[in-house]
Parts: C-alpha cells; sequence; structure tokens
C-alpha cells in the first residue's frame, strides 16, 4: 500500500498538564485540539504504522486532551488512545514486519502519534491481530474497556466476595463487568444517574442499580451495603459519591480507583477506618496491570475477541463522526448517555 507522505489529524494544543482542572465533560474540542495536516510518522524499530480505520474516545482522551492524565501532552501531536486499522508499514524487527497487512486493534501508548489520525504509530508488542469476527466498532474498543474489564473483574473473583460495587454503571466497561458477573453468579451494585438506565442495568447482570440523585440514595445504599456485604469497589467517579460508599462499607474492604470523573474534592470521612477496619484504596491503571501481569494479557485478549465475535460482548455506539467533522459534533454526541463514540478518518 502506498503511504502518502502527509495526513490529517486532530492536534493538540496544550503541552503537558494543565494547572486548571476542569470537569470530565468534554464542552468543546477548540480549547484542546485543533483540525492540522502534518508528516505521516515513520515508525521505529519496534513499531508499526497503521491506516486507521476507526478511532475510539474514552474518558481518559478527554482527561488527556485536557492535561489531566498522568501522561503529559505533546503540542502538536495527534490525540487518541485507541483505535482500529490495517498495518501497512514497520520497522526492521522481525514481530513489527509480521503484522503488515494485518487488520489491529492497537494503542498507542507512548507514541505520541495518537489515532485521532488518518494514520498512527505504536509499538508491535501492543498491537492485537483481530479475527475476521469481531466488528471494527468492537476493535477499536478492543483494548481499554475490555481488558480493563477481565483484568478488574479477576480482582473481584480472587477477593472470594459475590457482591461488588461499581460507579458509573452505564459505562461501556461496567456493562462488560455485569456480563461477565451475571454469567459466573456475582452480584454487581451499580449506582447511576438516570432512572431509565436502571432496567438494560438490571438486565445484563446487575443485582442492584442505584440512582445517586435521588433524596434517599444514601438510606438505600447502606441498607444495600449491609444485606450484601460487598468488599471490592470499583471507582470511576471519586468525589462525594465515592466517600459516602467507601464510608458505608464493611471491615476489610478495597476502594480501587481507575478514574476521576467527578472534579470535587474526594474526603475520607473517616481515615481511622484505614488502621481499626483495614480498610484500603489503591489505584489500577491498565498499562501497569498489562506489564505486570504478561502471562495473563494472551488470554486475556483472546477471551475478549472470542466475547465480541460469539455476541456476549457488543459495542453499543452512539455515534461514528467523520475526522472533518469532530471539531463541531463530537462534544454533543459524547453528551449524549450510554454509548461509545468514534471518530473515522
Amino acid at each position: 500500500m502506498d503511504v502518502p507522505s502527509e495526513m490529517k489529524a486532530l492536534l493538540l494544543v496544550g503541552d503537558g498538564y494543565t494547572r486548571m482542572p476542569s470537569a470530565s465533560a468534554l464542552e468543546a474540542m477548540e480549547p484542546y485540539v485543533q483540525p492540522g495536516v502534518i508528516a505521516v510518522p515513520v515508525p521505529g524499530q519496534s513499531q508499526v504504522l497503521i491506516k486507521v480505520g476507526l478511532a475510539s474516545i474514552n474518558p481518559s482522551d478527554v482527561a488527556f486532551i485536557k492535561g489531566q492524565y498522568g501522561q503529559p501532552r505533546v503540542k502538536g501531536q495527534p490525540a487518541g488512545f485507541e483505535g482500529v486499522g490495517t498495518v501497512v508499514a514497520s520497522g526492521d524487527e522481525p514481530y513489527p514486519k509480521s503484522l503488515i497487512g494485518k487488520r489491529v486493534a492497537f494503542a498507542t501508548g507512548v507514541s505520541n502519534w495518537g489515532s485521532w489520525a488518518e494514520y498512527a504509530v505504536a509499538e508491535a508488542v501492543v498491537c492485537i491481530p483481530l479475527l475476521d469476527t469481531v466488528r471494527d466498532e468492537d476493535g477499536a474498543a478492543m483494548i481499554v474497556n475490555p481488558l480493563t474489564a477481565l483484568a478488574m473483574f479477576d480482582i473481584v473473583k480472587q477477593e472470594g466476595e459475590k457482591a461488588f460495587i461499581m460507579t458509573a454503571g452505564a459505562s461501556q466497561l461496567c456493562k462488560l463487568i455485569a456480563g461477565l458477573a451475571r454469567e459466573e453468579g456475582y452480584r454487581p451494585i451499580v449506582t447511576v444517574r438516570r432512572d431509565e438506565q436502571i432496567p438494560l442495568l438490571k438486565e445484563m447482570g446487575a443485582a442492584h442499580v442505584l440512582n445517586e440523585k435521588t433524596a434517599d440514595f444514601k438510606a438505600t445504599l447502606r441498607e444495600v451495603i449491609k444485606a450484601e456485604q460487598p468488599r471490592i469497589f470499583l471507582d470511576a467517579v471519586t468525589g462525594p459519591l465515592a466517600s459516602a460508599i467507601f464510608d458505608a462499607m464493611p471491615k476489610r474492604s478495597r476502594w480501587i480507583v481507575y478514574g476521576r470523573l467527578d472534579p470535587d474534592t474526594t474526603v475520607i470521612r473517616e481515615p481511622g477506618q484505614l488502621i481499626f477496619q483495614h480498610k484500603r484504596i489503591e489505584g489500577f491503571w491498565l498499562s501497569e496491570w498489562m506489564r505486570q501481569f504478561r502471562d495473563r494479557r494472551g488470554p486475556a485478549i483472546m477471551e475478549a475477541q472470542k466475547r465480541f465475535s460469539d455476541g456476549r460482548w457488543s459495542t453499543d455506539v452512539t455515534a461514528v463522526v467523520p475526522l472533518a467533522e469532530a471539531m463541531a459534533k463530537v462534544p454533543a454526541e459524547l453528551a449524549k448517555p450510554n454509548g461509545k463514540v468514534f471518530i473515522k478518518p
């Protein structure tokens, strides 16, 4: 395949980290990215060049372009952590060369050549050759959410308790975990912000779905926790909601933070619980999990592909936005509940 010398992309406006944190919603694209034309990158020895088919938009992408993620921005480089596409060139090492011509799910990681572009560079070892039975929409969202779902559900199973709690219950990630839980007889307790999300999540496997905006939320939460005794708390929100949940949980509970959708202050209401009730607070980052548990990566990838292929998992799609229209349309599409938004170069 002939590779052009230039490409269109959405380029980062900011550099490094922000000094003025903002909410997790993307109110507009203009302060953070801008359309541009830049040279197509050349892959390094261990890398591949991918012609992007679809690029995913995750909460981590929004945090990153705002300068609020644990990885600094590089001004003028394309944004976007994840996508699907065809490998068109590679470095000189044998494995990258073997991927040429293959359709892969990829994560850009530290390459600084993001997926919101016509071409992207990724390390070959983090590219996933896809089965023909996996849709592009599922391939473009194959890494961040599915592998996180499998990894965190493994933590739940290791703890030995059937009940566990999740915030941001209507997110794609929580839906995937709810499906895993239903198959194996676990009892997720999830929080949402809209009543209309409750029936779907119960159908997908949630044992309890609590609307955090109702007047009796805290009372209901305590009743459910008393009855179910969950000791794992998978939290994408933090803030006052997470503080209330952790405070109500029993001895030996683990609060696992993997996102910060609420920019409000997170308060530990009773620090003595960490001492006398043996409660713990920790973080989860998929990149670190993949480095630490290399032996689990391969089986998790194949399990995710099988689930997408046979219909047990499916990516809910809100919109596929052309790259040329992304600046105008992406914020409004992201504001819609329950599904993922993709950018198509």
